[in-house]
């Protein structure tokens, strides 16, 4: 039975845990998650805060955006659980800033990755050539101090570690290559696992970092923290995506023909709120329907809103098949788009998805049918009468995007 730890016994293990690491007197970027992933950043950022500043460290933060949209500084100070008189006084010598992936000027190459080991890493699925870029701040500093969440994940098969480097302050290019490589192997097949040719691909990049890198992996259920490790990003990581196996993956015993995906509050558009639907997904039954459930919900995507309305949301072999028409679209968002409408096959100009996905939130039936996914309008849903009713195929998830369902005969 796992217990959620508190801020005494995480300040201790961090304590013990840096004591190591001979971070005296460096230079510290601490690299962070933004509001889309649950964890108690706020504990976590007032006990390293404290550790850092006892051994003499300067230390910045950074926010691991990825393509998400930059965060605000009262948006930045509300997940470090600090206000504005806190920076200009007990965090007056750090900087907090917000990763630019597509500012040219922010990034830097560390080196590429070529033709060969990217079909090795890819297990042949992939040949080209990948520029490695990465926020060109981290060259100022001694120690990288990654800190976050780890789940299972639709790209990479459980997110943390070395993932918040890439593509968390990454550029395009590698961005675009492995998440494509992603959605040629599937949501379906990928989610889940631990060591996929995905993370090897972060793993390598991570590995031409020329800055020592640190790690402190959380694992948390619900509002608990309830594993907690540091060290190496590849064990730390390792160790958590363990735990976070046992503690993020339900089994069912049969498939569902009607899901109703509740989005939480941190899923701000359908660029994040998909994960709704991805970690639905291996449970809903051959032509049945996944609700994503989102009344707050209005925009698809700041970043990549204008791309997506372009092509619309489809199955993998709609874009693999048609390759010279989309060529012109970044892979990251063609795999955005087979992540949410799911697997399916594409032949003869006819497209077959696996499961119908529905959007119900305040994005207008015209824009769903556009983009290629239902429409129903979420005040015709009542959420209690979804309740209980797993016996006559019908499944609610009141808070999704993090836990992932399986049917247990796919547990292998």
């Amino acid at each position: 039975m796992l217990t959620a730890l508190h801020e005494e016994a995480i300040r201790e293990a961090c304590t013990a845990a840096i004591a190591g690491w001979n971070v005296h007197g460096k230079r510290v970027l601490m690299i962070v998650p933004d509001h889309t992933r649950s964890a108690p950043m706020d504990v976590m950022f007032r006990v390293l805060g404290d550790i850092l500043a006892e051994e003499s460290c300067s230390f910045d933060v950074l926010v691991a955006l990825g393509t998400h949209p930059p965060m605000t500084d009262d948006a930045i100070n509300l997940r470090l659980g600090i206000t504005a008189h806190d920076r200009a006084g007990k965090y007056s010598g750090s900087k907090f800033m917000n990763h630019a992936w597509n500012d040219p000027s922010q990034l830097v190459s560390i080196g590429t990755i070529e033709e060969d080991e990217v079909e090795r890493l890819s297990d042949g699925r992939m040949r080209q050539r990948v520029n490695v870029t990465i926020n060109k701040l981290v060259l100022s500093y001694d120690l990288l101090l990654i800190v976050g969440p780890t789940f299972p994940h639709e790209v990479v098969g459980f997110s943390g570690g070395n993932k918040y480097l890439f593509p968390g302050i990454s550029g395009p290019d590698i961005i675009d290559m492995f998440h494509w490589l992603g959605a040629l192997i599937t949501n379906p097949s990928i989610i889940g696992k631990k060591y996929t040719p995905v993370r090897a691909v972060v793993d390598r990049a991570a590995a031409m970092v020329p800055v020592e890198r640190k790690c402190v992996s959380l694992v948390v259920r619900g509002h608990d923290l309830v594993g907690l490790f540091l060290g190496a990003p590849e064990d730390a990581w390792s160790r958590a995506s363990d735990l976070s196996e046992q503690v993020h993956i339900v089994y069912k015993e049969h498939p569902f023909r009607s899901v109703l995906s509740c989005a939480p509050s941190m899923y701000d558009e359908l660029w994040v709120g998909g994960k709704c639907a991805y970690k639905l997904e291996p449970v809903v039954e051959d032509g049945g329907e996944l609700i994503i459930y989102a009344p707050h919900i209005a925009e698809i995507s700041a970043t990549h809103g204008s791309l997506i309305r372009e092509i619309g949301y489809h199955v993998r072999d709609y874009f693999t098949k048609q390759e010279r028409r989309f060529a012109h679209i970044p892979k990251g968002v063609m795999a955005h788009s087979t992540h949410v409408k799911g697997i399916g096959t594409y032949d003869d100009g006819i497209e077959r998805p696996r499961i119908r996905v529905t959007l119900a939130s305040r994005i207008s039936e015209a824009e769903c049918r556009r983009l290629n996914l239902g429409y129903r309008d979420f005040r015709t849903i009542d959420v209690e009468e979804w309740k209980n009713r797993e016996g006559e195929g019908v499944l609610l998830v009141p808070t999704a995007g993090e836990t992932l369902y399986r049917l247990r005969g796919d547990a292998d």
